[in-house]
């Protein structure tokens, strides 16, 4: 399916980066948050699929496996 605007479309990176270092960055919370680096926050999901590999339709499939909420798991599918 050729989208609304295709010639508008981010990248799976560009898209990536614009949840994470970039959203961080709009917050002035770079320095906590938005990478995984050692001392900054570790809130993370892990999905069942590699969104960044399979194809443009499979990535709607994709599940939230795990949730990390401070380094710590605060979900985790049965």
């Amino acid at each position: 399916a050729a989208g609304w605007a295709p010639d508008q479309r981010m990248s799976r990176e560009e898209a990536l980066k614009s949840f994470t270092i970039n959203a961080a960055y709009a917050a002035h919370l770079e320095n906590d948050l938005g990478s995984l680096t050692p001392g900054k926050l570790a809130d993370l999901i892990v999905v069942s699929r590699d969104v960044m590999r399979v194809s443009p339709k499979d990535i709607l499939s994709a599940k939230v496996t795990t949730t990390f909420i401070g380094g710590r798991i605060v979900y985790e599918q049965k």
